[in-house]
């Protein structure tokens, strides 16, 4: 393999590395907020005590379990709280 195509290939493969470690931890767009007790099952945006990742929260209202909302939107959702319940 000519050195090229070698430096290509790891770059790539940084690339993709990088990217997907960007994917695994959304960043809070500005103008949101975390709104705890409000996300469907499956449905919360980051890790939480009882699940690993986003996606896996087990019941819906899950105290600990976030989605990102407008700001000022969270008061306003039956349940919604900006810090976790227990």
């Amino acid at each position: 393999m000519k050195k090229s195509n070698l430096a290509l290939a790891a770059t790539v493969s940084t690339l993709i590395a990088v990217g997907s470690s960007l994917v695994s931890a959304p960043a809070m767009a500005a103008g949101k907020e975390k709104c705890y007790g409000v996300a469907a099952a499956g449905q919360n945006d980051c890790a939480t005590k009882n699940s690993s990742c986003a996606g896996t929260s087990k019941v819906d209202n899950q105290g600990d379990a976030f989605i990102a909302v407008p700001k000022g939107l969270c008061g306003k959702l039956t349940g919604g709280s900006l810090k976790p319940k227990s």
